[in-house]
């Protein structure tokens, strides 16, 4: 969460819209749910991502057409804030996935 959001977040309007809109969709992540999995939703996203600009405008921050119900793995996919810290192989195992340094290299 960025600073300019922060206060936001933390509104009253906010925290009714999110949580009408988890139960509108059922409380599954909605992207997991369109792949056949049913997976908990723990995120509301917003899909055009608040900015200084439009943080002020209803029709972007409680607009329902703007947001989607995520998990977390989906929403840092959506981000690219996380990678992955394991797979499953094709037998089953989980394997541990080496980590990835995110401060380039000059």
């Amino acid at each position: 969460m960025s600073t300019f959001n922060h206060e936001f977040y933390t509104t009253v309007a906010w925290r009714k819209c999110k949580n009408a809109y988890k139960r509108s969709v059922g409380g599954l992540c909605e992207r997991c749910l369109a792949k056949g999995m049913y997976v908990p939703g723990e995120i509301v996203h917003h899909k055009v991502h608040l900015t200084p600009a439009n943080i002020t405008d209803p029709t972007v921050t409680l607009n329902w057409n703007n947001l989607e119900l995520l998990c977390r793995e989906c929403h840092a996919d959506e981000h690219q804030r996380l990678k992955k810290r394991y797979t499953i192989s094709p037998d089953g195992k989980v394997l541990i996935a080496p980590v990835v340094s995110k401060t380039p290299t000059p």
